[in-house]
Order: structure tokens, then C-alpha cells, then sequence
């Protein structure tokens, strides 16, 4: 695929993105339920429900991140040429 595609198929994922946009519940209907409840009746289950869902999904982008700074800090170290001043040439 040759680069000059690239902005125009992320143009049209895009736009199919946004023409197929239909809002999803989040969670499963006894999580929701319990959730709903708790917070009427001045629980901190609903919290700790939310902390939970928090948690699950910080988890995969820490890891992403961790594998984008070593992959990084590697290819860095590829790059860089150390020169000395007295070599010859």
C-alpha cells in the first residue's frame, strides 16, 4: 500500500465511523443495575464499580506505553552515531 492512500482510507474509516454511530451500554445489565441502585440508595458499591472498570482499562495502555518506550529508547540507540573528535577521517 503506498503512503499516499493512507490519509484518505483513514478519511473514510472515519466518516464510516461516524455515519455508523450507535451508542453501545457499557456495562452488563446486573453491573448497571447494581450500579443504579447504589448510587440511590448512597452505597459506594457503584464506586467501586467504576474504580474497577478504571482499573481494567488503564491496565492495557500502561503496557502499550511500556512497549513504545523501549521500543524508542532501542531504535534511539541504533540511530545515534558516536563520534569521537579525534578520529581521522
Amino acid at each position: 500500500m503506498k503512503s499516499k492512500y493512507i490519509p484518505f482510507l483513514l478519511l473514510i474509516t472515519v466518516l464510516l465511523m461516524i455515519c455508523f454511530y450507535t451508542e453501545l451500554p457499557a456495562q452488563c445489565a446486573m453491573c448497571s443495575l447494581n450500579a443504579e441502585n447504589s448510587a440511590t440508595n448512597g452505597n459506594t458499591q457503584g464506586r467501586g464499580l467504576n474504580d474497577g472498570i478504571l482499573f481494567l482499562l488503564a491496565i492495557p495502555y500502561l503496557i502499550a506505553v511500556g512497549v513504545g518506550i523501549l521500543w524508542y529508547t532501542k531504535y534511539r540507540k541504533k540511530q545515534t552515531k558516536q563520534i569521537s573528535p579525534f578520529e581521522s577521517k
